[in-house]
């Protein structure tokens, strides 16, 4: 199989992930429960975690850096923690319903700082004009997870200082491959999987808290055991109950690749594989291919001779395992103008290589040439 969904996880891992998780499994316990070997060491592979994410992300304490289950646990968190019901809170036009959804749970009042694919300017003015109405909070994603397409998050952040609007990221497609920097950007949160960019297990996930948080899971932490009430002190007041340890570990080891191979060199690995996949599927009479400037490694295509969802069946049928539909982001489809029919995804990680593009776009081509006359709808 030929990989290209690691916008929804990295498949391919580091040798030392799953090594490292299956050793947790059978020799570590739960941190904080215990003065035996098995919960120390076990209390050490948290602290380390929390050590290196801190190094890599500008976490001023590692107390401050969360292990979630995923990025969508994260936001909630941070949402909850922010917003209120009724609260104006402004998202760009790119976010996923891991942001939207917990907001309209909350109750808020949704505004968009709609701007065009690829335009940075354009998306900073737009938050610029939007942040004249007072906000509760700003929620941004770091890269369309969609389109790939960069939003310019230190110029967001600035705008947010500059009005002292709380300021959420959602990190999901930039963590391990872009800068993440909580106490430079003045965030209140960043929130990011740890299977996607970081190569650790799915079930995974940090929270960078820059201010205060509210629970959302309340139980036993090991700490303060007397006490009915939440313990008021990171990390504990958000990390109710049993600690996913086997996780935390294989997670350790892929923030541990990632700082040893750089996000930049991998960054730079994905952006050459986009390019020249795109400069292949550009190629192919009737396909539209969303690139432009400030990009990562995602793109998109739709087809005028055969809908996102049935490419992509067939892509998978040849070994060729893409995304197609909406993923999980009808308001990016929205801003982009394909919500009708969605698009077909291929995204890459530092594990994919040249060759594996050229065959994509082979099928590609193959595929649309042997169905020439369907269209979509």
């Amino acid at each position: 199989m030929i990989y290209l969904d690691s916008a929804a996880t990295t498949l391919q891992k580091p040798a030392s992930v799953p090594r490292a998780a299956a050793w947790a499994m059978t020799h570590l316990a739960s941190p904080g429960r215990g003065g035996y070997p098995a919960s120390a060491e076990a209390a050490d592979v948290m602290f380390h975690l929390r050590e290196e994410a801190a190094s890599l992300f500008g976490v001023p304490n590692p107390e401050q850096v969360i292990l979630t289950g995923n990025a969508t646990h994260g936001l909630n968190i941070a949402i909850r923690s922010l917003v209120r019901p009724g609260d104006p809170v402004l998202l760009s036009g790119y976010e996923h319903n891991a942001v939207t959804r917990p907001l309209r749970a909350a109750g808020a009042r949704i505004f968009v700082a709609r701007s065009p694919l690829f335009d940075q300017d354009a998306a900073v003015e737009a938050f610029a004009e939007a942040l004249h109405t007072p906000m509760a909070a700003v929620v941004c994603t770091m890269v369309s997870n969609v389109f790939g397409f960069l939003l310019p998050i230190d110029r967001i952040a600035a705008l947010c200082r500059e009005k002292g609007v709380p300021l959420i990221v959602d990190a999901s497609q930039g963590a391990g491959t872009l800068p993440v920097d909580l106490a430079g950007w003045g965030a209140s949160f960043v929130a990011m999987p740890g299977h996607k960019g970081l190569y650790g297990p799915q079930g995974t996930g940090l929270l960078l808290c820059g201010g205060d948080a509210m629970p959302l899971l309340y139980g036993g932490t090991g700490s303060l055991s007397r006490q009915q009430e939440m313990p008021d002190f990171l990390p504990d007041r958000l990390e109710a109950g049993t600690h996913n340890v086997c996780g935390a570990a294989g997670l350790l080891e892929g923030i541990r690749f990632v700082r040893r191979k750089t996000p930049g060199t991998i960054l730079r690995h994905e952006m050459q594989l986009t390019h020249r996949l795109a400069g292949q599927l550009q190629g192919i009479p009737g396909v539209s291919v969303y690139q432009g400037p400030h990009m990562a490694g995602v793109l998109s295509i739709t087809s005028e001779g055969m809908d996102p969802e049935t490419l992509g069946e067939r892509l998978a049928g040849q070994g060729i395992a893409v995304r197609a539909g909406l993923h999980c982001a009808p308001l990016a489809h929205q801003t982009a103008g394909t919500l009708r029919t969605g698009t077909v995804r291929f995204s890459f990680s530092a594990f994919n290589r040249p060759e594996e593009t050229d065959a994509a776009a082979s099928a590609v081509r193959r595929i649309l040439h042997t169905c020439p006359n369907r269209h979509p709808g």
